[in-house]
């Protein structure tokens, strides 16, 4: 939102008009799975049916972003607005080409801080939590994707902003791959509609964790340096020309190692959530220039490398909740071409968090897929 003080006058975008009627159409021209079409028939049928709230759980790499077009097109057609909403800027930007790509002919809006959209009045809108402060019922669908993501899941403010920013009595679907265990438990009572998908788009398991120990990784950092088992392992996948996301607990201990990883493997670089050159140093990476990426936890959702391989510094660590590694897990085989690769948990004693994550890896891999 940018610096506000007490005296500034605030503006609500309060009843906006739905912009002129457009010949939408879906560029998107793929084959959903089986289990993705289940799920977009799905959320179909609740919009349709006038229903207030859904949930949709699928796995990382499930294919999300297309289980909702269906949907989408179906409220574009009724001259709907829509709003796509996501805890993270990084996510935001990027699902906006996607969307763009596959509705060429319908307008669309990306909100985040410093975005250039913030006035346009658009079809579609993805944005943001903290940009809906701006809206007051002016969306007829509303999708929150990540809804156990940091922020939205602790700051009530922001779950006020969505609802308010969504027409009374309109379709709220919640999209994620890890959801609370309290909508899990309204789910499980029947109270919440919702529909489950265990299986990536591509029909391979997930990558399940591997537990590594290293003792003492804190009093490491400390010194600048990281465990020898991780460094080996760094030596093994960058040798085979492979990239890596190197999650670290902290901004603090990602400054502390980095210049030691640099120094070993010239190819790195970090990223963290104050960073000015977040954007680009993701992009960087994106294209293959930049081999291993040390990262805290604000790309552990929404941001797909072909054949990157994980790895997690300090996985016991309190802020790698069970959320947060299930999510960070899924960053590795994502692609069709490369659907394994490893995850691997480093650690100084397992927590609660690390156990959980892994069993709920594999209870999705259990799963039976109905056809």
């Amino acid at each position: 939102m940018g610096r506000v003080s007490s005296c500034a006058v605030y503006a609500i975008g309060s009843s906006l008009t739905a912009p002129p009627v457009q010949n939408h159409t879906l560029g998107w021209t793929g084959t959903l799975s089986p289990a993705q079409e289940r799920a977009a028939r799905f959320l179909t049928n609740a919009l349709n049916s006038n229903k207030k709230e859904c949930l949709i759980w699928a796995v990382c790499g499930a294919g999300k972003t297309e289980m909702l077009f269906e949907a989408i097109l179906e409220s574009l057609k009724k001259n709907y607005r829509v709003l796509i909403a996501t805890p993270r800027s990084d996510v935001v930007r990027e699902l906006e080409p996607r969307i763009r790509q596959a509705f060429p002919k319908t307008s669309i809006a990306a909100l985040y801080g410093g975005s250039e959209d913030r006035y346009k009045n658009a079809h579609i809108t993805i944005s943001t939590t903290h940009q809906l402060l701006r809206f007051h019922h002016a969306f007829d669908f509303t999708i929150i994707d990540e809804v156990d993501a940091f922020p939205y899941d602790s700051d009530p403010k922001l779950r006020y902003a969505v609802r308010r920013a969504a027409k009374p009595d309109t379709l709220t679907a919640y999209v994620t791959a890890t959801p609370d265990q309290t909508m899990q438990n309204i789910a499980a009572s029947q109270k919440l509609p919702a529909i489950k998908v265990p299986r990536r788009y591509h029909g391979h398991p997930l990558p399940v964790p591997e537990y590594r120990w290293a003792a003492g990784w804190r009093k490491k950092a400390v010194k600048g340096k990281v465990p020898c088992n991780l460094e080996h392992w760094l030596e093994t996948v960058l040798g085979e020309r492979k990239q890596v996301f190197l999650f670290v607990p902290s901004i603090r201990i990602l400054t502390l190692v980095l210049p030691y990883l640099q120094e070993k493997f010239p190819e790195t670089d970090g990223v963290y959530s104050e960073d000015d050159q977040r954007a680009e140093k993701v992009l960087t990476f994106r294209e293959g220039k930049t081999r291993l990426l040390l990262t805290t936890t604000i790309l552990e959702r929404g941001v797909t490398v072909k054949g990157v391989q994980v790895g997690v510094l300090g996985a016991d660590d309190h802020v790698f909740t069970e959320s947060a590694l299930v999510q960070i897990a899924g960053r590795a085989g994502r692609s069709p071409d490369e659907p394994t690769g490893d995850v691997i948990f480093f650690h100084d004693g397992k927590t609660r968090a690390m156990v959980k994550a892994k069993n709920q890896i594999l209870m999705m891999n259990r799963v039976e897929v109905i056809k």
